[in-house]
């Protein structure tokens, strides 16, 4: 027992030393920057900041955070030179790189907890554990299909191009689709004046249904791709 505790201890470590190699520490620094400009400028603002304000300002630091270590894990193995653990472990295409996705989700989680908590010290109070849960819906699942297109593209670069692309549309989709299930950014907090309560909670839970669904199969569909990894190498 204490041999496979090391052993998993040194797993998660490598995968970790690998999620932070190269570039993803600019994108944590751009995430935090852009927060912090954010909740400047709402706390010298006149108005007053609500929930569904502190919702999307988030967002942008969530998908900056989650784009590196998402996109770029398939690469890092090659880059950072640790193929041998890869291919030492028996099915690593499963083991290695679920557990990489979810080691990336994890740090997500938590920097969207310290977001937030930054945010009731300096704006607003707010329940950070629901609005992270919140965040997570939509931050999953595009982490999910920023996996799903690195393995189907097979290079991260090109798969990053993509994802801005498909980004970009879904912005310009977000307001036309403001209320709508469809939306992917759908802000929970923002409960339109022309709705009842009870159909913007149908419509609230549909999206959240869709948004799992969505995240669930594209993981499978990836380590499906995963199969075939040695063709990233």
């Amino acid at each position: 027992m204490k041999e496979k505790l090391i052993l998993t201890a040194d797993f998660i470590r490598y995968n970790i030393k690998i999620i932070f190699a190269n570039k993803f520490i600019y994108f944590l620094i751009a995430a935090f920057a852009f927060f912090l400009m954010v909740t400047g400028i709402m706390l010298f603002s006149d108005s007053s900041p609500d929930e569904a304000d502190i919702y999307r300002s988030l967002i942008f630091p969530g998908v900056l955070i989650l784009f590196y270590p998402v996109i770029y894990n398939i690469q890092s193995d090659k880059d950072t030179r640790m193929l041998e653990i890869l291919f030492g472990i028996p099915n690593y295409r499963y083991k290695v790189y679920l557990v990489r996705f979810a080691l990336s989700l994890l740090l997500l989680l938590l920097m969207m907890c310290l977001m937030s908590w930054i945010t009731v010290f300096a704006i607003i109070r707010i329940s950070v554990f629901h609005m992270v849960y919140q965040l997570m819906y939509c931050l999953l699942f595009l982490a999910s299909l920023a996996f799903l297109l690195a393995t189907l593209i097979k290079n991260a670069s090109g798969a990053a191009v993509v994802m801005v692309i498909i980004g970009l549309a879904f912005l310009i989709l977000a307001e036309p689709l403001a209320s709508s299930k469809w939306n992917i950014f759908l802000n929970p907090f923002n409960v339109p004046g022309d709705m009842s309560y009870s159909i913007w909670q149908n419509v609230l839970s549909q999206n959240r249904m869709m948004l799992v669904v969505g995240a669930v199969i594209s993981i499978l569909w990836s380590l499906i791709n995963m199969q075939k990894r040695e063709r990233f190498v």
